[in-house]
């Protein structure tokens, strides 16, 4: 058992961190991984965790959570009959696929590669925040055959890399291809735990190197699970209801600027 020293202080710091996630989730509609993974990051670097997997633990941590997070928003999202169940069946075994190539591939990267892939797709992801439209468009259905055969297993692959769920790729995906947001947002949801599911087995039994927090089982630490789903369950309501109450829309792009400075931080951090 580590000693208490050690695990308040970093129980204390994810609650706060989790509370946020949550709020931001229900406020914006993003994913709790895009803001978690940089957040574990952080919180573990100030603690004096700095092995070769520390990345991939934060990673592995954060999908972990998106089973729960997800699953619990899919079954919101079932009642008010916005799931398109119909892109889950086609899309699902190769958002898998890429998801399990996706675990294996973080598990073969330093922390410092994985840290610069991460902060290199988050940028992509605050632009694209920050600049897009409602209305855009690319096609009026989503993409079939070979496309869909290619584009599946990229959203799994990517959103392991990442430790995110469907919505950073999903929802823009969707969207683009003339899904309806709110429809998009909760069939993200799905993606969600095709993608977390097989990537978190993966990251129980994968082996991992080097010093890691107190309590990680393989590549997942188990306090950090535990608390940010206690406290993103608990103030993602909060975050739905002001959404309701204020225009998200400016919201977001300040978002996308946070996102963007914590992704140079980052990658300062890694080539600095």
């Amino acid at each position: 058992m580590p000693d208490l020293s050690v695990l308040l202080p970093l129980v204390a710091l994810l609650m706060a961190v989790g509370a946020f996630a949550g709020v931001l989730a229900g406020l914006l509609g993003v994913g709790g991984g895009i803001v978690l993974v940089p957040a574990f990051y952080y919180v573990f670097h100030a603690l004096g965790y700095d092995g070769p997997n520390i990345m991939q633990v934060c990673v592995a941590t954060s999908l972990a959570t998106i089973i729960v997070t997800s699953l619990r928003s899919v079954r919101s999202h079932q009642k008010k009959g916005a799931v398109e169940f119909d892109i889950l069946k086609g899309w699902g075994p190769g958002i898998a696929i890429g998801a399990s190539i996706g675990s294996l591939t973080a598990t073969q990267l330093r922390s410092e590669t994985l840290t610069a892939v991460f902060a290199g797709l988050a940028l992509l992801v605050a632009v694209y925040m920050a600049v897009s439209r409602p209305h855009w468009r690319i096609a009026d259905e989503m993409p079939k055959g070979w496309r869909r055969y290619l584009y599946s297993p990229g959203v799994g692959f990517l959103s392991v890399l990442m430790g995110i769920g469907g919505g950073s790729f999903g929802v823009p995906l969707m969207t683009l291809h003339g899904i309806a947001i709110h429809r998009a947002v909760a069939t993200a949801a799905g993606f969600g735990v095709l993608i977390a599911v097989p990537a978190v087995l993966l990251f129980l039994v994968l082996p991992a190197e080097g010093l890691r927090p107190p309590l990680t089982v393989g590549l997942i630490n188990l306090p950090a699970f535990v608390v940010i789903v206690a406290m993103t369950l608990m103030t993602a309501p909060l975050g739905a209801r002001l959404a309701h109450s204020m225009n998200p829309a400016p919201l977001k792009r300040a978002f996308a600027v946070f996102l963007f400075l914590v992704a140079v931080n980052m990658l300062r951090k890694v080539f600095g």
